[in-house]
């Protein structure tokens, strides 16, 4: 799912909302998520995951066309860690999917 596709599925199930409307609610909704992990926050969101920012420490690389050595410096790096409802939810629907009578390679 992109972006777009997000708006179009919240402007579709929200008739109140305009499209300009829910592109703003998602706008708004992912740089404020932006924002928090760029000041260091955790975000949590219930039944469905949490955000933090995790540190990946310097470390030597190598090029893979050249060989050579490359210093790759640190780096912070968005991490999603999906909470229990959500990996159960997808855990659920999938088995179902693969378990349905078209789903099924013979």
């Amino acid at each position: 799912m992109t972006r777009s596709d997000l708006v179009e599925e919240l402007a579709a199930r929200f008739a109140q909302l305009t499209h300009r409307d829910a592109e703003s609610a998602v706008k708004t909704i992912l740089d404020a998520m932006s924002d928090a992990l760029v000041r260091g926050n955790r975000i949590e969101i219930r039944g469905f995951g949490s955000f933090s920012v995790s540190r990946r420490p310097p470390r030597i690389g190598r090029n893979p066309r050249s060989g050579e050595s490359v210093a790759v410096p640190e780096k912070r790096v968005p991490h999603f860690k999906p909470g229990k409802a959500l990996r159960e939810a997808v855990d659920e629907r999938t088995a179902q999917l693969d378990s349905a009578p078209s789903a099924r390679k013979d």
